[in-house]
Order: C-alpha cells, then structure tokens, then sequence
C-alpha cells in the first residue's frame, strides 16, 4: 500500500497566514514562509499555499513568497489563488513550486487544465474544488454542487461529473473541499470524498472538517480512499504536530511516512 499524505494547508492574505470558519471570520496567524518550514521541519509530507484574495484584487499570486518558501523547504508544495493564464502556473513553476492548483479558474475555462498538462505535466496540475452539499436532483445526481468565488458562487456543476471531467482533461490531483464541513472540526465529508475517490483513478486529497487526529484516519481509511488529508486548523491552532497527526493515523493500521 502506498503511504497516505499529511498535507498542510496556509490560506495567505496579505502576507499573512489566515484561517476562517466556512471560508469567514479570517484570522492572521503569521509569516506563510516561517510557518512552512516549521511544518517542514515536523516532517509534513506536502504543503499548499493559496493566496485567497489574488483573484477578488484581480492580481497575480506573490512570486516572491513562492521563491522564499522554496528556499527554506524540500518537499513538494503547491499554489492556487491568483492563477489566470498558462504564464502565471509557469512563473510559479520556475519560483519553485512543484505543482498548482486551478479552482475557479478551471470552472470558467476547463481547457486550462488540459493546456497546463500538456505544458508541464498531469503531475503539476491539482483541480481544487469546493462543494456544497444541496441534495440529489436531476440537474445534480449526486446531490453536491460545485461552488466558487469562496463558496459565494454556485455554479450548478455536479461534483462528480466535474471531478470525472478535470480527470479526463489532465488534472494530476484533485484537492476537494467541502464548504459544508470546512473549519467546523467535526471530521471530513466521508460520503462526499468516498463518492469522489470512486469516481477518478487520480489521487484526492480530502480538504475541510479536521478537528481531531482520528478525523485524518477516518478519511483515509480504504473504504473512503483518500489518498491525503489536508488540515490547516489543527495545526496552525490547536497545536497538534504533524508527527501526533501521523502517530493517530498510524495507529488504525494505515500507512504513513514517519
């Protein structure tokens, strides 16, 4: 069995570390750079930098915290926010990042994920999706709707048709991130990321919901098949250590690198 991931998520404002409840009531924590390598130095396995507000300030994401986190940390990260063209995910790539993550963007014009991978590879390209649970239609099957703009925009994109169609366009990864649990600590979107994970052959990566460190092995446990868990409060916040989150997890039996 493959490792499963530990990833750590920095929602950047500016220049700060932010975390909200629902996408709202956003507090800075401190320096994306210092707070990155900290993790690195826990032994995260990934991180993921978004910069929340590039996109509503029409502007690109800050290269130069890109550069800087590449300085202080060795191991693969990725960046999302702020991303409009095939220019922006290469200045990215070139300041260090290993992969980028397309969100709204995608949704607007899906040909960016299958330019991107043409350009720089399927491995480089991660679909962010942020979903909200709405309930089964004839429109929306699976009864999850795609949403953007930070939840604020529904899109009336069924999840599934949406993560089966970024597969089949090139996407590497999906990071998939439901609205509905996300900052409220009571565990990951299990039906949600079980009927995604079964849905793609590409690795998911469950965002949003983590309030324990059971909740990462809850989610990554085969029947569900996350290949990662994302989290961003239980470290940035409760204090728990990326090697306590990767003890729980190794504990139900589940295989991680320590």
């Amino acid at each position: 069995m493959l490792a499963k991931r530990v990833i750590v998520c920095l929602d950047v404002r500016n220049g700060q570390v932010t975390k909200g409840v629902k996408f709202k009531e956003n507090r800075d924590l401190g320096d994306p750079v210092s707070m990155g390598a900290e993790y690195y130095r826990q032994g995260v396995d990934e991180l993921v930098f978004y910069d929340i507000t590039a996109s509503a300030e029409g502007r690109g994401i800050d290269i130069e915290m890109v550069r800087n986190v590449a300085r202080e940390v060795f191991i693969p990260f990725s960046v999302g926010g702020g991303i409009r063209n095939l220019q922006d995910m290469r200045e990215v790539l070139l300041a260090g990042a290993e992969k980028v993550s397309v969100n709204s963007l995608a949704v607007r014009d899906p040909s960016i994920i299958s330019h991107g991978a043409k350009a720089f590879g399927n491995q480089c390209i991660v679909l962010g999706m942020d979903v909200l649970k709405v309930g089964a239609s004839e429109s929306l099957p699976s009864g999850y709707e795609v949403v953007v703009k930070g939840g604020r925009e529904r899109t009336g994109i069924d999840a599934v048709s949406w993560a089966r169609r970024a597969e089949e366009l090139g996407a590497g990864e999906i990071c998939l991130n439901s609205i509905d649990a996300d900052g409220m600590k009571t565990g990951y979107e299990l039906d949600l990321t079980s009927m995604i994970a079964r849905a793609v052959t590409i690795p998911v990566i469950a965002s949003g919901g983590a309030g324990r460190p059971e909740h990462l092995a809850d989610v990554l446990e085969p029947r569900i098949g996350a290949d990662a868990a994302l989290v961003a409060s239980l470290t940035h916040i409760d204090g728990y250590t990326v090697g306590a989150l990767k003890a729980a997890i190794a504990q139900r039996g589940i295989a991680v690198r320590i």
